[in-house]
């Protein structure tokens, strides 16, 4: 596995940092020829310089990319805008609502058109109406189209040979664009009944007006045709029209529509039966008659029996069965739609196809998402129960670790750039450890602008050496202290966290088993007094904490962190070092020493308090970090996928799919949650999200049992799924578009706040 640290290195952006270093390779202050004395050798406390290689020139661009919030944005608005189109559409409940009852007191004219036609001409100063002949029957079938019944009500036309007028709903048009066309192909007549179905008595005037355009722009993308013909939803006899009622019609005509109403209602929708519809459709002594019936909105199957049989009898009765503007001699209501309308008529068509098919996809997602993150939970929880009971009394996963014969010497590294605000606070935690070995403390100092060296130099404390060199990161900095280490074990801490005394013994424990080539501390939140710490310290438990119990489980560790890590230097040597392809050097160490066939653990009992950021912009400077050099090393062993050993699929799949893929749909899933809760009942929202928060919040309650923390931390959790969750995947989001747009992320830095360097011991914190 010597050659992970070569492979793939043109497929991501690499820091500009110095390259391995072998220790044969390294000059010591005062040692005079390379090689000669030991790297030990130094005077308590001194300063040493390295001898650091010529810094590497970086042509790559440095700046984040700045375009992709835009086109995010975009995305957003897209998404809300089908949202709101599918919302539109759906949002209207019970095709078969009632329309108002007539009791209001008419005016004359209402009066007037109450005693008339079903016909209603509103546009002139006086309005008038219209009966249908004699003998004269005009079939007409409102809201559809309808895969299911429009088709077998056309077959039972065309087996009589008959025509007859469909008033259209324009959704419904334009999600089955091709039964309109075949409705006009057939010779049929096309009428408008709204585009949603709405009731227009109780709309304002825009929304009228909106109802008409939209569907005469769907039919004019679906069949290339206007109409002017129009129906209102819930309207029946002109007996039954309501002075509301009224007020619509009036504005229907003034947009230039002839009101066409019904004299015999099938109530078809409520099924009385075959029978009583074809009763209900027969005019009575011979006159004429527009009847009612419905091929959409349910069960139809008794309709489209009685249409058969209405047919007969009326033709055994001598009627002829046309259209409605044929059988008033009128001409055809139906017109060439021009070429811009087409154009509209179709994009909106398709836009109304896409985003119920964009709507019923989130729904799926919004699902799925909610019952993976439930689940994960849950397993990791048992899995973590599992690990808590088999390492009780010191026994790992495989057995009890033998112990070691007698403490072995470790070498402890500290990489440090600018961290004069806590590096004492570090150092002395590590020198004041109980450990009984023997203990080497090298502080490389990464070309520190500040006091760093001077203060760690400065403590006079025997096992402590500060080693300088140039700036080169901190991959660099760490290789420069294992080629310095004079030991076989080395443990890694961040210049900005602190050790428990027993923290070294409790990790060097751990490598007394020759099959562990690492092994991760517990990492905890030293400053959580604020909201943001809070947030860190509940996330710093149940989601690194809980989750490094459930990955030793499933041998699959992802990361030994770079705050508290014990490994064996030969191992560390055998890879190359610590490699410079990624911003996430801990994650891309630990997944080569999984790969080289090592065993990675978790030691719960190794203590480190870290200062976590303190502002949201430190916080995502860090996450940023994190996540895209998480993506970095995701991308470097993408490989292990293909290896017998389960580790790849395990630890990138769970990667991909829960801090990748998830992270990525979390701005569409609250908005389908939002979305929902609008639109619709939001007690349903309301109650996942509560059942959601309260699994959380029993996870947590464990998770915080485990860590012997206070469970009285979980109160900030609510409040954590509205700012601190969207600011994580919003880092996603920001990595993703970083790494595919091929820009070199340079190495964020968080400023130090000094939380330890206070004479109050760490875990006085919690």
């Amino acid at each position: 596995m010597s050659d992970l640290a070569d492979q793939d290195k043109q497929a991501w952006p690499r820091p500009a940092v110095s390259a391995w270093q072998d220790p044969a390779s390294v000059q010591w202050a005062g040692q005079g020829e390379a090689g000669q004395g030991e790297a030990g050798q130094g005077e308590a406390g001194q300063a040493e310089q390295a001898r650091p290689p010529a810094p590497t020139p970086s042509s790559a661009k440095r700046a984040d990319p700045r375009g992709h919030w835009f086109l995010l944005a975009i995305g957003m608005l897209l998404a809300v805008g089908a949202l709101v189109l599918n919302g539109y559409v759906t949002n209207v409940v019970g095709e078969t609502r009632a329309a108002p009852p007539a009791t209001d007191h008419p005016s004359p004219q209402l009066a007037a058109m109450r005693r008339g036609g079903p016909v209603l001409n509103l546009t002139g100063s006086e309005p008038s109406s219209a009966h249908l002949p004699n003998k004269t029957i005009a079939l007409t079938f409102d809201d559809g189209p309808d895969p299911a019944w429009t088709p077998a009500v056309l077959d039972a036309l065309r087996k009589h040979g008959v025509k007859a007028t469909f008033f259209v709903v324009g959704s419904k048009v334009a999600k089955y664009p091709e039964l309109a066309r075949r409705i006009v192909a057939e010779g049929h007549e096309l009428g408008s009944h709204t585009y949603t179905h709405a009731e227009l008595a109780t709309v304002p005037g825009w929304r009228l007006r909106l109802e008409l355009s939209l569907t005469q722009k769907a039919l004019a993308g679906a069949t290339g045709l206007h109409t002017a013909l129009v129906r209102p939803p819930y309207s029946s006899t002109p007996e039954a029209i309501t002075g509301p009622q009224w007020e619509s019609m009036k504005a229907l005509a003034a947009e230039g529509y002839l009101v066409t109403l019904t004299d015999l209602d099938t109530k078809d929708w409520s099924r009385p039966g075959t029978r009583k519809i074809v009763t209900s459709s027969l005019p009575a002594g011979g006159r004429g008659a527009i009847v009612m019936m419905h091929d959409s909105g349910g069960d139809r199957r008794q309709t489209v029996e009685a249409v058969d049989l209405v047919l007969k009898e009326v033709a055994g009765k001598g009627y002829r069965a046309v259209t409605v503007t044929k059988a008033l001699g009128m001409p055809p209501a139906q017109q060439q739609a021009g070429g811009v309308d087409r154009f509209v008529g179709s994009a909106l068509n398709v836009a109304q196809r896409v985003s119920g098919w964009f709507t019923d996809s989130l729904s799926w997602v919004l699902v799925a998402a909610g019952a993976l993150t439930l689940a994960r939970l849950v397993f990791f929880a048992v899995l973590a129960w599992v690990h808590a009971r088999r390492t009780r009394g010191g026994k790992r996963r495989r057995g009890r670790a033998p112990a070691w014969p007698a403490p072995p010497p470790v070498t402890v590294i500290v990489p440090a750039y600018n961290e004069e605000a806590g590096i004492q606070a570090t150092v002395r935690s590590l020198a004041d450890t109980t450990y009984q070995g023997g203990l080497e403390i090298l502080v490389i100092d990464d070309g520190s602008t500040d006091a760093t060296a001077e203060l760690a130099a400065g403590l006079g404390l025997a096992n402590v050496r500060v080693i300088r060199q140039r700036n080169g990161g901190k991959p660099a900095a760490l290789n420069t202290g294992i080629a310095a280490a004079g030991h076989e074990l080395i443990i890694m801490v961040d210049g900005d966290t602190v050790f428990e005394p027993a923290t070294i013994g409790h990790l060097v424990r751990q490598l007394s088993d020759p099959t562990v080539g690492a092994v991760s501390g517990n990492t905890k939140v030293g400053n959580r007094r604020g909201m943001i710490g809070r947030w860190q310290h509940i996330e710093y438990v149940i989601g690194f904490n809980l989750d490094r119990r459930a990955f030793e489980q499933l041998d699959c560790m992802a990361t030994v962190p770079g705050a508290i890590g014990a490994f064996r230097r030969s191992a560390l040597v055998a890879l190359g070092g610590v490699s410079t392809d990624t911003l996430a050097e801990d994650t891309d160490l630990t997944m080569a020493l999984c790969r080289a066939g090592w065993r990675v653990v978790y030691e719960e009992k190794a203590l480190a308090w870290t200062e976590a950021p303190t502002t949201l912009g430190q916080l995502w400077k860090q996450r940023y970090r994190w996540c895209y050099g998480t993506m970095q090393a995701m991308w470097k062993h993408r490989r292990a996928v293909l290896d017998q050993d389960p580790f790849g699929r395990r630890c990138l799949g769970y990667l991909a799919l829960f801090q990748v893929l998830l992270p990525l749909l979390a701005p569409v899933v609250d908005l389908m949650a939002i979305y929902s809760t609008a639109v619709g009942d939001p007690l349903p929202v309301v109650a996942v999200w509560a059942g959601f928060v309260a699994v959380q919040a029993v996870t947590g309650w464990y998770a915080l049992r485990l860590d012997g923390e206070r469970a009285s931390a979980l109160w900030v959790l609510p409040l954590q799924q509205f700012v601190y969750r969207q600011l994580l995947y919003l880092v996603v989001i920001q990595s993703l578009a970083t790494a595919v747009l091929g820009v070199r992320l340079r190495w964020h830095t968080v400023r130090r706040e000094g939380t330890f360097s206070a004479p109050t011991a760490p875990g006085l914190l919690r």
